[in-house]
């Protein structure tokens, strides 16, 4: 490579680094200005009065080239009067002797359309481990903590810090570098992520970027080694290593664990597994960081630049295009949300002109554009069958992915991780005697209505205030409507209504039942289940036995039991037993050798046997368990 090519690519990969730096202000002005400029100052800085102080340090932590960053001497005076520090101790300087912190770069949707108000920030700190010694990263480590302690409380979005080695970055050995990092393959994918995504919040240039010539192919390693021995009288990059190939089994190792995600949150994975299915039909040198350098580095007259988020999904488009048309019409309007799209309105923006090209090729209509547009304000039920036809359409990629690496003959992926993925699988969606049903929720905040308990003479039903023809859940007992409302985080005391009945449950009971279960239980999130649970059998974990919930006189045969428990897979079941030996019959020798199972105990205040009614409970449950 000529050094005048060296330097047109330094020249416009700043260009495009502070186009992406334009984006993340535009996207979070607050929380982009303390990510990009305030954080590396922290960083920089050892002053009691500034987040990130750590007494006796051993030697200064500095940010390569920040005492020469014009944005941050900038902002210098006003980050010293934020933190009440003297004028005369104002300048940011670099000493010789410091530990370094070569680069300061995130990873993934931040500076991109894909941000949305729900997006966190990944953050890679690069550093050489053995300049640093294990006293150094310990006290880099401590430093990081302290930050993101302030971070946490003074911005909104959720920052996440991985400290890298820059030998080990550039061996594809990342370790936890992705907060993920589970599954047994994963290796250059991340880096494939890194290179297209990446935004250098301060230190050195990848030099990766810089290795290309639109005229011819760069050799990397030749590049590297000219690099290092000074050849372009250039310090400001640094050798993360190249990238040529990415095998298909490590997209599929990806794809595993990313569709662990999208059983919870279907939405806001479906970029990645369109993405991944994508990869797996590639050759596994056709790298989309590949070509996202070329498009960005290839310049172009009166072409501006364009961002990782709309190239993928431009990408995606190109890819499912000539396939199923409702497919990738349904895709299109995923996507919409996923970004939280708003074309023809006034709060249309830069995320909106990046991508008016990409929705034009196949425009959606303005009808369809308007009602997306609304879609937080759709009907609650409305929003659900989104989520649930989102996530037939994960499974049906899913069951794609699956069939291509098959086809692809011996795979390295541990028959472990597999049988984790299928009990996850079976957990999340399959059908089960008495288990308590599950809402496919495309967002975590729905449209959710006002509602309302309704005894029909034979069944109780939950209905939406202002829509009494739709049922959202039935049952002839009523702790199992609870149950439900508080497995899919539909239980909020406030908003919940009883219209009058014959029946002797009152309001006030309905909402301490489910208070008790809530804090019991939670909610379902299969993705908070850890995987090694799903690498033994299932077990019982909590217990709730709940004793006359709906005829607190008891009976003439006795007492009735509603029995609530979860197991080890993050499953939430219900059993009614009518007496102690229905009780033993459905759960005698299932939980004898589980001493760490947690029972617990459920009357209502206003029984007239309060008291008998808990200790009858408490020796039926002995008796069986063998624990009370």
């Amino acid at each position: 490579m000529l050094p005048k090519t060296f330097i047109q690519n330094k020249k416009r990969y700043l260009a495009y680094n502070q186009f992406r730096k334009g984006l993340f202000a535009e996207l979070a002005p607050k929380d982009s200005e303390a990510i990009l400029h305030l954080l590396p100052w922290m960083l920089n800085e050892n002053n009691p009065q500034v987040p990130g102080y750590v007494p006796h340090l051993a030697r200064p932590i500095g940010v390569y080239n920040l005492d020469n960053d014009p944005e941050i001497r900038k902002r210098e005076a006003s980050f010293s009067f934020l933190f009440h520090i003297d004028k005369a101790r104002r300048r940011v300087k670099f000493k010789p002797d410091s530990w370094m912190i070569q680069g300061v770069y995130t990873i993934g949707s931040v500076g991109s359309v894909t941000q949305t108000a729900c997006s966190d920030c990944d953050i890679w700190l690069c550093v050489d481990r053995d300049r640093f010694g294990e006293e150094g990263m310990a006290q880099l480590q401590q430093k990081v903590n302290l930050i993101k302690d302030w971070l946490d409380a003074n911005i909104r979005m959720p920052v996440y810090f991985f400290l890298c080695d820059v030998d080990d970055v550039r061996k594809g050995h990342f370790g936890d570098v992705s907060g993920e990092s589970c599954g047994s393959t994963q290796k250059n994918i991340l880096k494939e992520e890194f290179y297209r995504t990446a935004v250098m919040i301060a230190g050195k240039i990848p030099l990766w970027w810089l290795a290309f010539d639109p005229e011819d192919d760069v050799d990397y390693r030749k590049l590297a080694a000219n690099y290092e021995r000074e050849v372009f009288g250039d310090y400001d990059a640094i050798d993360l290593g190249n990238l040529e190939r990415v095998e298909q089994e490590e997209y599929f190792g990806a794809a595993l664990w990313q569709f662990n995600k999208a059983l919870t949150h279907p939405l806001k994975s479906i970029t990645k597994m369109l993405l991944l299915q994508m990869f797996l039909a590639f050759p596994p040198g056709r790298l989309l960081c590949h070509q996202f350098r070329a498009e960005v580095m290839n310049p172009v007259k009166d072409r501006p630049f364009i961002d990782p988020g709309t190239f993928t999904i431009q990408s995606i488009f190109d890819f499912n295009r000539d396939r199923d048309r409702d497919d990738f019409h349904f895709i299109q309007k995923c996507i919409y949300l996923r970004c939280d799209v708003k074309m023809h309105s006034r709060k249309a923006g830069m995320r909106e002109e990046l991508l008016r090209e990409t929705f034009q090729k196949d425009p959606l209509s303005r009808e369809e554009i308007h009602s997306l547009n609304k879609f937080k304000t759709w009907h609650f039920h409305d929003q659900v069958r989104i989520g649930n036809r989102t996530l037939a359409l994960l499974l049906k990629i899913y069951k794609d992915i699956t069939g291509v690496h098959l086809n692809a003959g011996p795979s390295r992926v541990s028959p472990g991780d597999l049988r984790i993925i299928g009990r996850k699988l079976s957990s999340c969606l399959e059908k089960k005697p008495n288990k308590i049903q599950v809402i496919h929720k495309p967002t975590d905040s729905l449209n959710q209505p006002t509602l309302v308990f309704r005894f029909n003479g034979k069944k109780w039903q939950v209905l939406p205030a202002d829509d009494q023809e739709t049922v959202i859940v039935e049952d002839v007992h009523i702790v199992s409507c609870i149950a439900y409302l508080v497995w899919n985080d539909l239980f909020r005391p406030g908003e919940i209504r009883m219209l009058p009945n014959p029946t002797p449950v009152t309001l006030q009971e309905i909402l301490n039942l489910g208070n008790k279960v809530r804090n019991l239980f939670g909610t379902y999130n299969i993705s908070a289940i850890d995987f090694q649970n799903f690498s033994v059998q299932e077990k019982l974990e909590t217990m709730l036995v709940i004793a006359n919930f709906e005829d607190t006189s008891g009976n003439r045969n006795g007492d009735a039991y509603s029995v609530l428990y979860t197991n080890n897979w993050g499953e939430l079941f219900l059993d009614r037993v009518g007496s102690a030996e229905a009780f033993c019959d459905a759960f005698n020798g299932r939980s004898r050798k589980q001493r760490s199972l947690n029972v617990h105990y459920h009357v209502q205040r206003t029984s007239l046997q309060y008291e008998k009614i808990i200790e009858r409970a408490k020796k039926m449950v002995m008796e069986t368990l063998g624990q009370g």
